[in-house]
């Protein structure tokens, strides 16, 4: 399946917060609230935009894949 440019920075935002989410399961350091401050306007801004894009990216389990037929 051909991945749009969206479809990308939505894994890749999706992916650094399951990192993030691991930190803070594993070692309790929330990177995010430890680089930006807890609960200020930055930190909550990154979180909804990773809110944002795992949300979309469950769209991407509902998409057909391309269907190639090679036929040689």
């Amino acid at each position: 399946m051909d991945r749009t440019p969206l479809d990308r920075l939505a894994l890749v935002l999706v992916i650094v917060g399951a990192l993030n989410w691991l930190l803070v399961g594993l070692f309790d350091y929330n990177l995010v609230a430890e680089l930006f401050g807890i609960g200020s306007f930055i930190t909550r801004t990154i979180y909804s935009i990773v809110g944002i894009a795992g949300l979309y990216s469950i769209s991407l389990l509902f998409r057909e894949a391309a269907r190639v037929d090679n036929k040689a």
